[in-house]
């Protein structure tokens, strides 16, 4: 067992388990965090999307180890009141059909605007393509990521 300290959501965090435990099953399991899903678990389709540091990553790969002395946000961090850009933009355009893999979409768009703020529709499909969505709705999430960009803008409805 290991003591691994950061931050989670902009809140300390101390997780002591096994160093090499993946970050999903700690969120998941030990802390009952249930907005990052479990997809493949071999960072293939996204739906484990959190940031560490402000980047995308595949949290079923990072190790609780690895996080020592850095920031982790999930779906349930990402804005406090549900109504981040690309939250807004998803519900607006509403883009999610089952909505299982919507929570690993949404970190990836995010990390993308903070990154892009006027994304194209390539840069979009570059970014977005490790997430997959069985329902097919990768037109929507292009017009849902264009539209959190106007937001983040100040874009009016």
């Amino acid at each position: 067992m290991a003591s691994i300290r950061f931050n989670l959501n902009g809140k300390p965090q101390t997780a002591d388990v096994v160093p090499d435990m993946p970050l999903l099953w700690y969120l998941r399991d030990t802390l009952g965090m249930t907005g990052t899903k479990f997809g493949c678990g071999m960072a293939l389709c996204g739906a484990c999307t959190v940031h560490v540091d402000g980047n995308a990553v595949r949290s079923c790969i990072t190790t609780v180890a690895s996080l020592n002395g850095k920031s982790v946000t999930t779906i349930e961090g990402l804005s406090a009141d549900g109504l981040h850009p690309v939250q807004q933009a998803w519900i607006e355009a509403d883009v999610p059909q089952c909505g299982y893999c919507q929570s690993g979409q949404i970190m990836q768009a995010a990390a993308l605007l903070a990154k892009r703020a006027q994304p194209t529709d390539a840069d979009i499909d570059e970014v977005m393509r490790g997430n997959i969505c069985r329902c097919g709705t990768y037109q929507d999430i292009r017009h849902a990521i264009h539209r959190a960009a106007e937001i983040q803008r100040g874009g009016a409805k």
